[in-house]
């Protein structure tokens, strides 16, 4: 489903009927999610758990930021893995997802991206998923979503906020993008993320007081032979101009575009077309990462495609917030650092390092 677009935005007048005739659904939403957190009874995953979500439907940049927390909890020695529940594939779970073997529409184009990097879960059942990456030899879970799934207990909350969406009209699905009243869910996070350009000042926005993180999204290697080329793009994701955008920005000129649902499942045929315009435009088929792993096999080699990471723009504000669930600081980069890494290997050639029974000294 794509979002209409009078969620992003204050209504028109034209639009005001509307509203007031979505009104008494947003209501019962409201009183679904209500009930639901009411009669929940959270299971402990017996490892911490770390819960990257957010309150609007749509795009805002979760799995990014889980990619980026995964990266700086193994600089501080742990071992996360990813918990999702693989939305749009037909596995319930849990199963550990192979990057190789599975399909998206088994588990999900979200489970196959994360997976080519670390530890993946597809579970429909969150507190069976993160139980069964814990006996796997996880010791911090990262829920990708689930902000909303109150089966598990978290530990730690981040809600991310697209800078230049923010909280849309602030009204509750279907009346606009909210999953859940801002200050109810608000009340339940522990810090919010904002990623990219904040153009409408989300920390104003917010109704009290949480550590505000800010973050980029930065355009992968494929910059280099993408710039300054003429391209035909399309996206299935939540907010595919985003995804225009960042073409325009390293240098690409858009022939073309089209957007599709979020997680919407390409055919051959609709490939053939789209490969076909670009032919004809003499331009480049390009699309993300993320719709890459559901397209058809024989039609990946027929398109190009652009990744992002997220960069944090100052990481301290997250490591206070892991601190939380693991007190061991990545090592820094200092003549301190150096200095105590130089004595660690001193003693263990002079042989008066010693270990405990992790491996580490002590």
């Amino acid at each position: 489903m794509k979002a209409p677009e009078f969620w992003g935005r204050q209504a028109k007048p034209m639009e005001r009927p509307l509203l007031w005739a979505l009104a008494p659904l947003s209501l019962v939403f409201r009183a679904a999610g209500a009930l639901r957190r009411l009669l929940a009874r959270p299971a402990r995953a017996g490892v911490p758990v770390l819960c990257v979500g957010n309150l609007t439907a749509g795009g805002a940049g979760k799995t990014p930021t889980a990619l980026a927390i995964a990266a700086r909890l193994r600089e501080r020695g742990r071992r996360p893995h990813v918990v999702l529940r693989g939305y749009g594939g037909s596995v319930k779970g849990p199963v550990l997802v192979d990057p190789i073997a599975h399909r998206a529409e088994q588990v999900g184009d979200e489970a196959l991206l994360i997976a080519r990097r670390l530890p993946t879960w597809v579970a429909r059942d969150r507190a069976a998923g993160a139980r069964a990456a814990a006996a796997a030899g996880a010791d911090v879970v990262i829920l990708d979503d689930g902000f909303q799934n109150p089966s598990i207990e978290k530990d730690l909350s981040l809600i991310v906020v697209d800078g230049g969406y923010g909280f849309g009209n602030g009204r509750v699905i279907p009346a606009g993008p909210m999953r859940e009243p801002l200050a109810r869910g608000l009340a339940r996070a522990d810090g919010v993320v904002v990623v990219g350009e904040d153009t409408i000042d989300v920390a104003a926005a917010l109704p009290f007081e949480r550590p505000v993180l800010r973050a980029v999204t930065v355009p992968g290697p494929e910059t280099r032979r993408l710039r300054n080329r003429k391209v035909v793009a399309f996206a299935g994701i939540g907010r595919p101009e985003k995804f225009f955008d960042t073409l325009r920005t390293i240098g690409c000129r858009i022939a073309g575009s089209w957007s599709f649902p979020d997680h919407h499942p390409y055919d051959p045929d609709e490939i053939a077309r789209l490969v076909e315009v670009a032919h004809r435009m003499d331009a480049v088929l390009v699309t993300t990462e993320k719709d890459l792993v559901r397209l058809p096999p024989e039609a990946r080699d027929l398109v190009d495609h652009l990744t992002i990471s997220l960069e944090w723009l100052d990481a301290d504000p997250l490591d206070r917030l892991l601190d939380r669930i693991d007190p061991r600081r990545p090592e820094p980069a200092t003549p301190a650092g150096l200095s105590r890494l130089i004595d660690g290997r001193a003693g263990h050639e002079d042989g008066t390092g010693h270990e405990d029974g992790t491996g580490r000294r002590r």
